[in-house]
Formats: structure tokens, sequence, C-alpha cells
């Protein structure tokens, strides 16, 4: 009854709809949008000074382990799909729209993080097929980390892997995008029910 002489209620005790409304509606769309744009900004900042700096040479950061290693990519993870850089490019689109969509419902810290960096993962490289050589959608993606024995790839990627973990550890532990947990859908069986005369 506080709520009726006008104390609030904690986000513990609010209802999913309210802190979608208050909590989700404020400092969860300001987590994502903060992440989504400081990682963006990293991504496209990397990539720049890796042209710059890695045109004619490689740099080891960490010996053979971790090399700076300049390449450009016109197709998806592991360079597959290089004849089809307008499709990717389109789905990126897509994808793009979709999380933005998304980020409406935001009422989980976890898939505000989640969110915001797929947001930035997918923009980032996106934006290379917008802006880069050979032309709008056609462009190639500056991949410029290297590992052995794997692709060499760039700080968006790393985003969207970041992501995958995060999406995975919510719904692992049943938490929706607006908060709500699965479990809370399943019904309660009354002990009359469980046992029944």
């Amino acid at each position: 009854m506080q709520a009726a002489r006008g104390t609030s209620l904690s986000d513990d005790d609010a209802t999913p709809e309210s802190r979608s409304t208050t909590h989700g509606g404020g400092r969860l769309r300001l987590r994502f949008a903060a992440i989504a744009l400081v990682v963006y900004l990293v991504d496209l900042v990397t990539k720049v000074v890796a042209v710059e700096e890695l045109a004619d040479r490689d740099i080891p950061l960490v010996g053979d382990f971790l090399v700076l290693h300049l390449t450009r990519n016109p197709g998806a993870a592991f360079s597959t799909g290089t004849q089809f850089t307008e499709v990717l490019s389109v789905i990126a689109i897509v994808a793009v729209v979709v999380v933005l969509w998304l980020s409406r419902r935001l009422g989980s810290a976890g898939w505000a993080t989640a969110l915001g960096f797929l947001l930035a993962g997918v923009a980032g490289n996106l934006t290379d097929r917008i802006v880069r050589d050979p032309g709008p959608l056609r462009g190639h993606v500056i991949d410029f980390l290297m590992l052995p024995n794997w692709p060499v790839f760039n700080v968006a990627d790393v985003a969207i892997n970041i992501a995958a973990g995060l999406i995975l550890v919510q719904a692992f532990r049943g938490i929706r995008i607006d908060g709500t947990r699965e479990d809370a859908d399943e019904p309660e069986h009354t002990e009359h029910e469980a046992n029944p005369t």
C-alpha cells in the first residue's frame, strides 16, 4: 500500500511493464546507446589507423600470437561469401533495423549490453561496405587483428562475438529482452492439483 501513499516501488518490486517503461525506457536505453556508440567509434578509428599504418608492414603486438596485419575482406566471417557482398550488406542493414526495433523493448541490463555490442559490430562492418572501395554496398571490410590459425578480424567482429555470448547467457538464464523470465509463464500447481483426492 506504500505506492498509494506516493512512495515509489523499487526495481525489484516493480512489474515488468513498469520496469520497461521507467528503468528500461531510460537508463537501459542509455546503456544500449552508449555501448553501441563507443564500440562503433573504437571500430571506426582503429580501422582508419590500420589503413594508414599497416599498408606496407605488419606490427607484432604479442610476439607471433597477436599481429597487426591489414587485409580487406569482401565477404563475411572467415572470408566466406566473397561473391555476395551486396547481399551481405542488405542483411546487415536489416540486422541494424531489427536491433533498433528490439531496443524499444529493453527491460534487462544484460540485453541492453548485448544489443549495444551487436549494433556496434554490425554497423561497424556495414559502414565499411557502404563507404569503402570498390563502391557502395560492395565495399571491403577492413580487418587487421591476426591470431595464429585464425582468420584476420577487427573490433566489430569482436563486438559481435561478445554480443553472441551475452545473448546465450541471457537465454540460458531464461531472461527475455523485456526483463521477464521464461519460468514466470509456467503455471503454479497447488497442493490439491499435485495430490488429487
